[in-house]
Protein backbone atom coordinates (compact mmCIF):
# COMPACT_ATOMS: atom_id res chain seq x y z
CA UNK A 1 0.00 0.00 0.00
CA UNK A 2 2.92 2.09 0.17
CA UNK A 3 3.52 2.17 -3.28
CA UNK A 4 0.24 3.72 -3.73
CA UNK A 5 0.70 6.50 -1.47
CA UNK A 6 4.67 7.41 -3.08
CA UNK A 7 2.89 6.61 -6.80
CA UNK A 8 -0.06 8.50 -6.38
CA UNK A 9 1.75 11.27 -4.86
CA UNK A 10 4.69 10.99 -7.23
CA UNK A 11 2.56 11.22 -10.47
CA UNK A 12 0.84 14.42 -9.54
CA UNK A 13 4.62 16.07 -8.40
CA UNK A 14 5.99 15.18 -12.11
CA UNK A 15 2.61 16.18 -13.72
CA UNK A 16 2.78 19.54 -11.72
CA UNK A 17 6.89 20.04 -11.93
CA UNK A 18 6.50 19.22 -16.08
CA UNK A 19 3.96 21.34 -16.98
CA UNK A 20 5.21 24.65 -14.47
CA UNK A 21 8.54 24.00 -16.28
CA UNK A 22 6.23 24.30 -19.48
CA UNK A 23 4.24 27.49 -18.38
CA UNK A 24 7.57 28.79 -17.09
CA UNK A 25 9.30 28.76 -20.48
CA UNK A 26 5.95 29.56 -22.27
CA UNK A 27 4.91 32.79 -20.67
CA UNK A 28 8.59 33.76 -20.51
CA UNK A 29 8.08 33.96 -24.61
CA UNK A 30 4.96 34.94 -24.71
CA UNK A 31 5.95 38.28 -22.36
CA UNK A 32 9.21 39.12 -23.89
CA UNK A 33 9.44 37.26 -27.57
CA UNK A 34 5.81 38.02 -28.87
CA UNK A 35 5.17 40.70 -27.06
CA UNK A 36 6.69 44.13 -28.01
CA UNK A 37 5.47 47.47 -28.36
CA UNK A 38 4.85 47.26 -32.18
CA UNK A 39 2.18 44.64 -30.76
CA UNK A 40 0.87 46.62 -28.44
CA UNK A 41 0.49 49.45 -30.98
CA UNK A 42 -1.31 47.73 -32.97
CA UNK A 43 -3.55 45.72 -30.61
CA UNK A 44 -4.40 49.41 -29.29
CA UNK A 45 -5.00 51.05 -32.85
CA UNK A 46 -7.28 47.68 -34.01
CA UNK A 47 -8.91 48.85 -30.52
CA UNK A 48 -9.25 52.14 -31.25
CA UNK A 49 -7.39 53.52 -28.94
CA UNK A 50 -6.57 57.78 -28.97
CA UNK A 51 -3.16 57.85 -28.85
CA UNK A 52 -1.38 53.92 -29.36
CA UNK A 53 2.13 55.41 -30.23
CA UNK A 54 2.20 56.86 -26.87
CA UNK A 55 0.22 54.95 -24.29
CA UNK A 56 1.84 51.41 -25.89
CA UNK A 57 5.26 51.31 -23.61
CA UNK A 58 3.39 51.69 -20.49
CA UNK A 59 1.17 49.23 -21.24
CA UNK A 60 3.85 47.43 -22.30
CA UNK A 61 5.51 47.89 -19.30
CA UNK A 62 2.62 47.01 -17.17
CA UNK A 63 2.11 44.12 -18.97
CA UNK A 64 5.81 42.57 -18.77
CA UNK A 65 5.46 43.32 -14.75
CA UNK A 66 2.18 40.96 -14.45
CA UNK A 67 3.90 38.27 -16.81
CA UNK A 68 7.58 38.28 -14.88
CA UNK A 69 5.39 37.92 -11.88
CA UNK A 70 4.05 34.43 -13.83
CA UNK A 71 7.43 33.57 -15.31
CA UNK A 72 8.65 33.99 -11.11
CA UNK A 73 5.45 31.91 -9.89
CA UNK A 74 5.55 29.19 -12.12
CA UNK A 75 9.54 28.41 -11.60
CA UNK A 76 8.41 27.75 -7.84
CA UNK A 77 5.74 25.30 -9.31
CA UNK A 78 8.97 23.46 -10.55
CA UNK A 79 10.02 22.24 -7.24
CA UNK A 80 7.07 20.15 -6.84
CA UNK A 81 9.64 17.45 -8.88
CA UNK A 82 11.50 17.15 -5.74
CA UNK A 83 9.10 17.69 -3.19
CA UNK A 84 5.64 17.97 -2.08
CA UNK A 85 5.14 20.35 0.72
CA UNK A 86 0.66 21.40 0.95
CA UNK A 87 1.95 24.84 0.70
CA UNK A 88 3.38 24.02 -2.72
CA UNK A 89 0.06 22.66 -4.02
CA UNK A 90 -1.73 25.62 -3.21
CA UNK A 91 0.89 27.87 -4.39
CA UNK A 92 0.49 25.99 -7.80
CA UNK A 93 -3.17 25.74 -7.68
CA UNK A 94 -3.45 29.27 -7.14
CA UNK A 95 -0.90 30.17 -10.11
CA UNK A 96 -2.55 27.91 -12.54
CA UNK A 97 -6.38 29.19 -11.64
CA UNK A 98 -5.67 33.20 -11.91
CA UNK A 99 -3.33 32.07 -15.48
CA UNK A 100 -6.03 30.69 -16.82
CA UNK A 101 -7.89 33.27 -16.82
CA UNK A 102 -5.83 34.68 -19.61
CA UNK A 103 -8.45 33.53 -21.93
CA UNK A 104 -10.70 36.18 -20.35
CA UNK A 105 -8.23 39.31 -19.59
CA UNK A 106 -6.22 39.18 -22.48
CA UNK A 107 -7.96 41.28 -24.99
CA UNK A 108 -9.43 39.20 -28.00
CA UNK A 109 -7.35 41.41 -30.33
CA UNK A 110 -4.31 40.03 -28.90
CA UNK A 111 -5.27 36.88 -30.46
CA UNK A 112 -5.81 38.21 -33.71
CA UNK A 113 -2.75 41.02 -33.91
CA UNK A 114 -0.29 38.08 -33.22
CA UNK A 115 -1.87 35.63 -35.24
CA UNK A 116 -0.77 38.36 -38.23
CA UNK A 117 2.77 39.17 -37.50
CA UNK A 118 3.49 35.90 -36.11
CA UNK A 119 1.66 32.89 -37.39
CA UNK A 120 -0.13 30.46 -35.70
CA UNK A 121 3.27 29.97 -33.87
CA UNK A 122 2.80 33.44 -32.48
CA UNK A 123 -0.09 32.26 -30.33
CA UNK A 124 1.17 29.11 -29.09
CA UNK A 125 3.04 30.15 -26.12
CA UNK A 126 0.06 31.67 -24.51
CA UNK A 127 -2.58 29.45 -25.75
CA UNK A 128 -0.47 26.33 -24.22
CA UNK A 129 0.29 28.82 -21.00
CA UNK A 130 -3.42 29.67 -20.58
CA UNK A 131 -5.33 26.56 -21.65
CA UNK A 132 -3.18 24.22 -19.74
CA UNK A 133 -3.63 26.66 -16.61
CA UNK A 134 -6.85 25.95 -17.34
CA UNK A 135 -6.32 22.01 -17.55
CA UNK A 136 -3.77 21.93 -14.28
CA UNK A 137 -6.31 23.63 -12.55
CA UNK A 138 -9.27 21.49 -13.21
CA UNK A 139 -6.64 18.22 -12.45
CA UNK A 140 -5.59 19.39 -9.19
CA UNK A 141 -9.07 20.44 -7.86
CA UNK A 142 -10.12 16.54 -8.91
CA UNK A 143 -7.49 15.03 -7.17
CA UNK A 144 -7.99 17.28 -4.12
CA UNK A 145 -11.89 16.36 -4.45
CA UNK A 146 -11.45 12.37 -4.64
CA UNK A 147 -8.44 11.77 -2.80
CA UNK A 148 -9.65 14.99 0.44
CA UNK A 149 -5.94 15.57 0.30
CA UNK A 150 -3.25 17.54 -1.65
CA UNK A 151 -1.06 15.25 -3.52
CA UNK A 152 -3.82 12.84 -4.26
CA UNK A 153 -2.59 11.02 -0.79
CA UNK A 154 -5.49 10.81 1.65
CA UNK A 155 -7.42 7.98 0.18
CA UNK A 156 -3.87 5.72 0.33
CA UNK A 157 -2.66 6.67 3.48
CA UNK A 158 -5.98 5.87 5.13
CA UNK A 159 -5.31 2.06 3.51
CA UNK A 160 -2.18 2.60 4.47
CA UNK A 161 -2.79 3.33 8.21
CA UNK A 162 -5.89 0.73 8.34
CA UNK A 163 -3.91 -1.89 7.00
CA UNK A 164 -1.05 -1.17 9.80
CA UNK A 165 -3.16 -0.99 12.79
CA UNK A 166 -4.64 -4.41 11.58
CA UNK A 167 -1.21 -6.08 11.39
CA UNK A 168 -0.47 -4.59 14.46
CA UNK A 169 -3.62 -5.86 16.02
CA UNK A 170 -2.90 -9.10 15.13
CA UNK A 171 -5.40 -9.57 12.47
CA UNK A 172 -4.03 -8.29 9.74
Amino acid sequence: MEMTTDRTGRRMQVFIGVFAVVFTIGTALHNFLIIDTAVIEQMMREAGGADPAGDAPGFLSGFRVVGTVYIVANAVGIAALWARPKWLYWWVLAVNATQGLGWVMIPTVMWSVVADRYGPLGILPSAVTDGGAVVVAIVMIAVLVRSRAVWGMARALIRLRFARARIASGHG
